[in-house]
């Protein structure tokens, strides 16, 4: 997971409200039922400290959050908001929290939020027929990043059967067509392939369509596209099908991520290019050794490190700290780590712990040194 996307979050003042809320939106008296629920979360801020100006922020952005909500969806929210009232993080999540939760800290709260995000595989959709498609390109925050038409020329769309000397010529004509208007299609998601890391292209809708997108793929996501016969452009025509493969598609390339992942580490000894445990993850960061930080779900919430003024002035123990000639702040851990890795520009990956079964923390190196300890 790229987690750069929490800058903002650690640049801010502290202290932080984190908040992670069920704005489910299924029933018809789903404002009001939300209405109490956000008036729980903020009695709870305001129990713990937090001044009105935090509280009214949590309060309005999840209320907005929620306008516009279709019956029927089921939503989690998590919002960060500074010390200074100002919001520094408002993100869907994969659904509805395990547990809502709010907290008001020295330090945001965002390892419990990162662990329910939506996913964030970058991808792209296309429900195509013989006259265009509708193409939707989801970033790395999760979020559509680019919704785009491409709508071609529907003369001689249909083959028909004329007889006679002129058969043919209609033939071709109709065959061409769909293969000029596929090629727009065609363009549109190469170029979306060439801003974004894509991981996959599902491609839905016409038989004929599909075949002819896939033919006229670029080399360079030839080998991402998916093939699903269901959806279609049709007014009224159930796109569920086709959003139901995209989760699971996204699933797999998660699940593919954190085995991948796993398997790093547990052939550190091969190559040396991993360390596990929180004294060798914590020397690697401060160091900017660490490509991908993974962290294990559940992690030890009582669990603290070592910080400076800087995010990866970071240790396990005072021995460190004077070994960098610095004052440490005692700061939870999970808070410490995730901040160093967004200050080193690391991926971070939480993981279930029987991919950890030994450690709540591990990383994978970008280089190693004479003095990086093999896992």
């Amino acid at each position: 997971m790229n987690v750069s996307f929490l800058e903002p979050v650690f640049a801010a003042p502290g202290p932080y409200a984190t908040v992670c809320a069920d704005v489910t939106h299924t029933t018809e008296n789903a404002d009001a039922e939300l209405e109490l629920r956000v008036r729980a979360l903020a009695g709870q801020l305001s129990e713990r400290g937090a001044p009105e100006a935090v509280v009214d922020a949590v309060r309005g952005r999840l209320l907005e959050g929620n306008e516009g909500g279709e019956a029927g969806t089921l939503r989690g929210r998590a919002v960060v908001v500074a010390g200074d009232g100002s919001v520094v993080l408002d993100e869907v999540l994969a659904g509805a929290p395990a547990q809502e939760f709010a907290s008001w800290a020295p330090h945001p709260d965002v390892l419990p939020m990162l662990r329910q995000l939506a996913s964030r595989i970058p991808h792209v959709v296309v429900i195509a027929d013989r006259v265009g498609a509708d193409i939707v390109a989801v970033g790395d925050s999760g979020q559509q990043a680019e919704t785009t038409q491409v709508e071609g020329d529907d003369f001689h769309m249909r083959k028909v059967k004329v007889g006679g000397w002129a058969h043919n010529t209609y033939m071709h004509t109709a065959e061409n067509q769909w293969e000029e208007n596929l090629g727009r299609v065609a363009d549109e998601v190469d170029g979306m392939v060439r801003r974004m890391p894509v991981r996959f292209v599902l491609a839905a809708g016409d038989v004929r369509a599909r075949q002819i997108l896939s033919d006229k793929a670029a080399a360079s996501w030839a080998d991402l596209v998916v093939s699903i016969e269901e959806g279609g452009r049709a007014a009224g025509a159930d796109r569920e099908p086709v959003d139901r493969r995209a989760a699971e598609l996204v699933a797999e390339h998660e699940a593919r991520d954190i085995a991948r992942a796993a398997e790093q580490i547990q052939a550190a000894g091969a190559h040396g290019l991993a360390v596990t445990g929180t004294a060798d993850v914590v020397a690697a960061l401060r160091k900017g050794q660490v490509e991908t930080l993974l962290l294990t779900d559940p992690f030890d919430a009582d669990a603290t490190l070592l910080v400076g003024n800087d995010p990866l002035a970071l240790g396990v123990n005072q021995h460190d700290m004077d070994a960098l000639g610095v004052h440490g702040e005692v700061v939870p851990a999970g808070s410490a780590l995730v901040a160093a890795a967004v200050a080193s520009a690391a991926g971070l990956i939480v993981v279930p712990q029987a991919a950890l079964p030994d450690h709540s923390v591990a990383a994978v190196l970008r280089y190693t040194d004479d003095s990086t300890q093999g896992a």
